[in-house]
């Protein structure tokens, strides 16, 4: 059963003339395993925790620091194996808005392993044009990257190339879980 309990995104009680503070909390529920993600989303770079627990007993917290601001959280089982992950997307500060994941999957709902989603630099071929302005999305068994192509002489805030979409599958990896490429699509 896939339920999302909470999502919320608050404005701090103070504002800066460069950073606004928007607290970031979500509580979500999948295959009895509940998540919690958390950050205070008040700078460039944020601390994010993400606690896990199954009937009052604790598969772990673990914590990492995000490049941008927390923008939203999906929970799957991509890999049909009974276990879910977590998937936390962010958002970097800037024109670009370059995005980059944080996501941990559950071992047998006994502990929480990182999941790798390779960096979008290490293909030339699929950077080709890559300037940020990211979506991510999961379903369906997969992993979803997508983002507008550039061509020369496009704007940052004007792109004539279409989208390009990467569909990735979960993957166990030799010290974690994997995000592997599975097919690239242009419209």
């Amino acid at each position: 059963m896939y339920t999302k309990l909470i999502v919320t995104t608050a404005l701090a009680a103070f504002f800066s003339t460069t950073v606004q503070a928007e607290p970031f909390f979500a509580q979500m529920v999948l295959q009895g395993v509940t998540f919690q993600v958390e950050s205070p989303n008040d700078s460039s770079i944020n601390q994010v925790i993400v606690r896990a627990n199954m009937s009052g007993d604790s598969l772990g917290q673990m914590q990492a620091e995000a490049d941008g601001t927390i923008t939203n959280v999906e929970i799957e089982d991509l890999n049909a194996d009974g276990y879910p992950e977590i998937y936390v997307y962010v958002n970097s500060a800037g024109s670009g808005s370059y995005g980059s994941l944080i996501a941990y999957a559950s071992n047998r709902n006994k502990s929480l392993s990182e999941i790798y989603l390779p960096s979008i630099e290490d293909n030339p071929e699929i950077s080709r044009g890559y300037m940020g302005h990211d979506e991510f999305v999961v379903g369906e068994g997969t992993f979803v990257r997508r983002f507008p192509i550039y061509r020369d002489g496009d704007t940052n805030a004007e792109s004539t190339g279409g989208t390009r979409q990467i569909q990735y599958k979960l993957e166990a990896g030799e010290a974690g879980w994997v995000l592997r490429q599975d097919r690239v699509l242009e419209f």
